[in-house]
């Protein structure tokens, strides 16, 4: 088994500087070299972007020893070379302007000019971001081509900070499937540690480029899964925030009650660095006022590898099961919280919330789909090629994968909202059955004085690609955090029968994500559990 590289170690190359051939120059050039008596200066080195951090390419930026410019073709390059031809399908559309943007930012740093924390990142969006320049299909072919008049939040806010939207990526088709990642507008995902499997849904194609190095950070979408499943399953750091602290607006909706959007990334200090940036109010998302002055400035200050020190976590019962789960997930799991308390966590076993099954099988579930696309495509204007989601059930514009969805929300409500309907079905912060979790939650690990909640992402490995619907079974994502609106991380905890990712889960309070930044990156440092995958070699 492959060592994975030391967490600080460049993966940058740089050649000795060297004087050019004068007899390369032009004579003009010439002349003014050798009456100045200066040397040329040489052109930027070749770019290792595999497993690159943000940190480093911003440092081999600002050192000389690369070019913004260089950074992205590295990026570009890999994407062309390996997406398609390896089966991966992760991208669904290259950004055609990511390399004048790229040298935008470079006049603008050799100009002096102030720089925003991202600058220079080049990133794998989700195709349910909007995005101006880019289509935005949901995964649909009923939506090809459709590009949205005004970029998502989190799009504005990534590129205001100097972040490069490099390409989107696939998804399941509307964000249904947490099975796999499997569209009617650009096809399959597989995953990048063994192409004959899963890489979960509906992240799929951001999980499985970010883990390929097709981009330095992703940003995916979870409404029950779908960021932390993922990224379980490609070995990454994938946060599922506090509903209500991140925006979703501009962002193709499955339930908005339920939606949440956010980083997923190689490292939990990349995924803390952007989740700092889109976090936050925004007036176009009524669940942020919940959250209005609850974000931090700066997550990364929370990223103390003693962070454990201290702290009592309890293991939830429930999601730990040896009845339920696979033994070689569950022995990284036992292995993950031997880790725990090595770096100094109290960790308490056999922690449990009272009637956990019964509140979540008390009417939790809004099926407002169809309701929410409404809205959605009436934002779009008289662009929109339909305003009614479920008429794709007559036109037959979907996948074999999406009907059965499609099907489910059909009587749904269109232009009522879900809470005037009979009977009603309310948003969060009104809605007794979903507050009576979030209370049962709290208070119970409250009574247990602990500080977080840990289980396995998935207790079962990526399934076959071909059986993923069959085999789907161990999601532990589902249920009980978004039913409640809690916050919770997934970190990588190792690998199963060679080379299957497997996730260790940090479960928190509402607002607690930077504690489960500390704890997750704590917890990465003392085990370094995050390798590359060996189809994605760095390209010469």
């Amino acid at each position: 088994m492959p060592t994975p590289p030391p967490r600080l170690v460049s993966r940058f190359r740089v050649r000795p500087p060297s004087r050019p051939g004068l007899s390369a120059l032009a004579p003009a050039a010439l002349v003014l070299l050798l009456l100045s008596g200066c040397d040329p200066a040489p052109e930027p080195d070749p770019i290792f972007v595999v497993e690159a951090t943000i940190s480093e390419i911003q440092a081999a930026i600002l050192e000389g020893r690369t070019r913004c410019r260089d950074v992205v073709e590295a990026y570009l390059a890999r994407i062309e070379v390996y997406d398609a031809s390896s089966g991966l399908g992760a991208i669904s559309e290259v950004n055609p302007r990511a390399v004048e943007v790229a040298d935008s930012i470079d006049a603008a740093l050799n100009r002096g000019e102030p720089r925003g924390t991202l600058f220079c990142a080049p990133v794998l969006v989700k195709d349910n971001f909007d995005t101006h320049d880019l289509p935005t299909t949901a995964g649909s072919v009923a939506l090809a081509g459709s590009i949205p008049p005004r970029d998502a939040f989190m799009v504005e806010r990534i590129r205001e900070e100097g972040a490069i939207v490099l390409a989107k990526t696939n998804m399941a088709e509307w964000a249904f499937s947490p099975r796999q990642s499997v569209s009617s507008s650009y096809g399959t995902t597989a995953n990048a540690y063994d192409l004959e499997r899963t890489p979960a849904g509906s992240s799929g194609g951001s999980a499985s480029g970010v883990a390929a190095s097709f981009g330095v950070v992703g940003l995916g979408t979870d409404t029950g899964n779908s960021i932390r499943g993922p990224s379980s399953h490609l070995a990454l750091v994938g946060i599922r925030s506090t509903l209500g602290l991140t925006s979703r607006a501009g962002v193709v909706p499955l339930a908005f009650d339920r939606d949440v959007a956010g980083p997923m990334a190689r490292t939990v200090e990349d995924a803390a660095r952007v989740f700092g940036v889109v976090a936050g109010h925004d007036p176009r998302d009524p669940y942020t006022e919940a959250g209005r002055d609850r974000a931090e400035d700066d997550y990364t200050t929370f990223l103390d590898p003693e962070g454990l020190e201290g702290t009592r976590l309890g293991v939830l019962e429930a999601f730990a099961d040896p009845a339920e789960g696979d033994s070689a997930v569950l022995a990284r799991f036992d292995q993950a919280l031997g880790d725990l308390r090595d770096g100094g966590a109290e960790v308490v076993e056999g922690f449990r919330i009272p009637d956990m099954e019964a509140h979540l099988e008390g009417g939790v579930f809004c099926r407002r789909f169809r309701y929410d696309m409404y809205q959605y495509l009436q934002g779009l204007g008289e662009a929109a090629p339909f305003t009614d989601v479920t008429t794709l059930l007559d036109t037959g514009e979907h996948g074999p994968d999406a009907e059965a969805g499609l099907r489910r929300f059909a009587d749904g409500p269109l232009d009522v909202h879900p809470a005037d309907e009979d009977p009603p079905c309310p948003d969060f912060l009104e809605h007794e059955g979903r507050q009576a979790l979030l209370r049962a939650v709290t208070e119970t690990m409250d009574d247990a004085g602990l500080d977080a909640v840990v289980f396995p992402t998935w207790s079962h490995p990526p399934a076959p690609l071909d059986r993923a619907n069959e085999e789907y079974r161990g999601d532990n994502s589902q249920g009980l955090v978004p039913a409640a609106g809690l916050p919770a991380i997934t970190v990588p905890m190792g690998f199963t029968y060679g080379d299957l990712p497997a996730g260790l889960q940090i479960m928190g309070r509402p607002y607690s994500e930077g504690l489960l930044f500390q704890l997750a990156y704590a917890y990465e440092q003392a085990t370094l559990h995050r390798r590359t995958p060996e189809g994605f070699p760095e390209l010469e």
